[in-house]
């Protein structure tokens, strides 16, 4: 039996580690949490802000992103035990007025479409509402003019969207804003004392901001550093890998609290994790809310979270009461956290999972590849170079608000085929990432499936 000593030599080394890949991706500041056999262990290093630095450690805020959506999940199957939310209900039977550009998606989407990315309309949709009780609300409204991406319950494409509507149920069931029922009947009894969702109650603390690298070395701090009120529900939460730790801790328990205070069920948090849908090149699968991708015979729980470079990981082994959760306030941080999620698999878990072999494009698949795809937050084109394609991404601007410009481009990303339209890169920019080409009826290609998003193909190579 493997004595907390040894467990901690091995959270050492792996921190070594850990730092060691922070100086190789340029990322100012990360904090990790490990949950193992009940023990936890938690470190920080680097620097929240490059300009006013201030060390790193457990206690520093930053904010998780999307992982606030299994919290907002977390939230309505607590409104589902008190009989106040059926999952499998029409929208409708709570939000009455709820309109999309088609009549009958609107009236046929459920609580349940809602939290697995498949309601079908344009999911990164990012509009400052304002400040006031009333932001979701307007929020919601304004979904009526959203393109349709796919059918209902038909495809898979993350929707960032589809939680503010699932927000803006919490507030009409409950009666309470959003943030306030969260964190009263959430964040509370699970101990979360540092988890927030206004800036106005992190600035006493130690917090993180995001930055870019630019192409000298140089880091550039992220702005806008807030998200707008609207987007609260999606991935507005703050917070640190200590409360982060005592979410994962719960999540892999059996509903009850640290105090002994019975928040969910058991049979709730398996219906969280268990699988309801296949899911698309960000996951293999999806539960309520939570991701789950196979690693081998291991199943993992994961979310992860993306603001103005800021990324957060937060993943759970169920099978071995196990959980990694990692924060980072670089514009690199995605890619590194795939690294210390990987090598933390491996120290702790001797968890691997063999690389797909590479299968070298034919001409003609190369050429139904390339060309250029569309999403609303960025732009693609693809080209053929060697054994597989370049993916280069345009970002257009529009996160986390509506009238917040273009981060910088990212490096062009190598993607190698290991079977006929999935993609896969083996390294650089976008390590660990799958990708899927759609076709249509037809078998032409339409689209490009990256990072839970389809871009739809714009224009057709011109030879």
């Amino acid at each position: 039996m493997t004595s907390r000593f040894e467990t901690q030599a091995t959270f050492d080394a792996f921190c070594e580690e850990l730092q060691a890949a922070c100086a190789e991706y340029a990322v100012p500041g990360v904090a990790v949490g490990i949950l193992h056999k009940g023990e936890t262990y938690m470190a920080g290093f680097g620097v929240n802000n490059v300009n006013q630095p201030r060390p790193v450690d457990p206690d520093t805020l930053f904010q998780i992103g999307s992982v606030t959506k299994t919290v907002t999940a977390t939230a309505i199957m607590w409104l589902v035990e008190k009989g106040k939310v059926e999952l499998n209900a029409p929208v409708r039977r709570y939000l009455p007025d709820f309109a999309l550009k088609e009549p009958k998606l609107a009236e046929q989407v459920t609580v349940q479409h809602l939290l697995m990315h498949v309601a079908g309309w344009m999911g990164d949709f990012f509009y400052d509402t304002g400040r006031g009780a009333d932001a979701l609300a307007k929020y919601v409204a304004m979904m009526a003019d959203l393109p349709i991406v796919h059918p209902l319950d038909q495809g898979w494409a993350y929707n960032n969207a589809a939680f503010g509507v699932a927000g803006r149920i919490i507030e009409v069931v409950s009666g309470e804003s959003y943030e306030h029922f969260v964190s009263q009947r959430i964040l509370a009894p699970l101990g979360m004392e540092m988890s927030f969702f206004f800036p106005e109650d992190v600035l006493y603390y130690n917090v993180a901001v995001g930055h870019n690298t630019q192409e000298d070395g140089a880091q550039e701090l992220a702005k806008p550093w807030a998200l707008a009120r609207s987007s609260n529900p999606a991935g507005g939460i703050v917070s640190t890998v200590r409360d982060q730790l005592r979410y994962a801790r719960f999540h892999l328990g059996d509903g009850t609290t640290e105090s002994g205070q019975t928040l969910l069920s058991r049979a709730s948090l398996q219906e969280m994790q268990k699988t309801h849908r296949k899911a698309a090149s960000l996951a293999d699968e999806v539960g309520i809310s939570w991701l789950i991708r196979l690693v081998g015979d291991t199943r993992l729980v994961n979310h992860s979270g993306a603001t103005n470079s800021q990324y957060s990981a937060l993943v759970l082994v169920p099978a071995r009461n196990f959980a990694i959760t990692i924060l980072t306030n670089g514009s690199r941080g995605r890619t590194l956290n795939n690294v210390i999620v990987k090598t933390a698999l491996e120290r702790f878990l001797k968890v691997s999972q063999a690389e797909p072999a590479v299968m070298p494009l034919t001409l003609e698949l190369a050429r139904q590849y390339r060309g250029h795809y569309e999403a609303a937050l960025a732009a693609i084109d693809i080209e053929p170079q060697g054994e597989g394609v370049v993916v280069h991404v345009q970002p257009r601007g529009g996160f986390p608000d509506q009238n917040t410009p273009p981060p910088p481009a990212p490096p062009p990303a190598p993607f190698y085929a290991y079977a006929e339209d999935l993609l896969w890169a083996k390294d650089g920019p976008m390590l660990g990432s799958k990708a899927e080409f759609l076709r249509n009826a037809q078998g032409d290609v339409y689209g490009f499936h990256l990072g839970g998003r389809i871009y739809q193909r714009a224009a057709h190579p011109s030879s």
